[in-house]
């Protein structure tokens, strides 16, 4: 059930199911306060959102977890990054900072202002950012108690070619793009990722962009909660920018759904050697 007060889900799956879907970036919801703090036109802004949207990922997600033999968990963000990117540091010790794209959003895609600057991001990340990430922790702590063992799969999208706040965007940017983590992805986990995803004409690793998204109480610490991000590029499922979903996306959710029934079986995530 949503909390419309939260304004994030999280959709059970089966009680014995490791796997939770993240999906961070696939709304275009602002609340009319957070609007009045942009400075964008409305065209301006449809714009904008056309471009920093994950569009669809959400779909993508509700369609695999249909399929899949062991419906997976899902934590579904239901505004938009716009509002906080629920996946940066709130300290802000990270490089997206310098280009405005920290916690809270201060530039564009395309280095235009966003927020006027020095405007005060701590309501924001009062109102938004805190809550997200403790129901987050939570959610991967519910897997651990529950299963003994958590792997959060980061479903998100991005645009064929580069945009100007991209910091690595020079980089190959293949159909599927897999982020990992030196701590939390284990490399029976990525192959079964590049296995669920071979159809598509190319499956790479960490270019455009590198990571996963663990909790921070988890993160470096906890070997049982295993994490990778599923990059898809938008071509493979949709008309850029911001357009429709395509037949693509079907495909996607099947390939997706493959992935999560590999996660059953406990091999592809097996902790590393020193788990804790």
């Amino acid at each position: 059930m949503i909390d419309a007060s939260l304004s994030f889900e999280l959709l059970a799956g089966d009680p014995d199911s490791p796997v939770l879907l993240h999906v961070p970036h696939s709304s275009r919801t602002l609340p009319a306060a957070v609007r009045e703090g942009i400075v964008l036109g409305d065209e301006e802004l449809a714009r904008e959102l056309d471009h920093i949207t994950d569009s669809h990922t959400a779909e993508i997600a509700d369609a695999a977890a249909r399929i899949a033999g062991a419906r997976p968990w899902r934590f579904v963000n239901r505004l938009s990054r716009l509002v906080v990117d629920p996946e940066r540091f709130p300290d802000e010790r990270e490089e997206m900072r310098a280009v405005g794209m920290g916690a809270v959003y201060t530039r564009t895609t395309h280095r235009a202002e966003l927020r006027p600057a020095g405007c005060d991001d701590r309501p924001l990340l009062d109102r938004y950012f805190t809550p997200y990430a403790r129901a987050m922790t939570t959610a991967v702590a519910d897997r651990l108690a529950a299963v003994g063992r958590a792997v959060v799969i980061d479903v998100h999208s991005y645009p064929t070619a580069p945009l100007p706040y991209e910091l690595h965007g020079e980089g190959p940017r293949p159909p599927i793009c897999l982020g990992t983590d030196a701590f939390h992805t284990p490399p029976a986990l990525l192959e079964a990722a590049r296995e669920a995803f071979s159809g598509f004409g190319g499956v790479g690793t960490d270019s455009p962009f590198a990571g996963t998204y663990v909790p921070l109480d988890h993160y470096g610490r906890d070997r049982r909660v295993s994490a990778l991000m599923v990059e898809i590029r938008r071509d493979l499922y949709m008309r850029e920018p911001g357009g429709p979903a395509g037949p693509g996306l079907e495909a996607l959710a099947e390939a997706l759904a493959r992935l999560v029934d590999a996660v059953r079986d406990r091999t592809h995530v097996a902790p590393l050697d020193g788990a804790n």
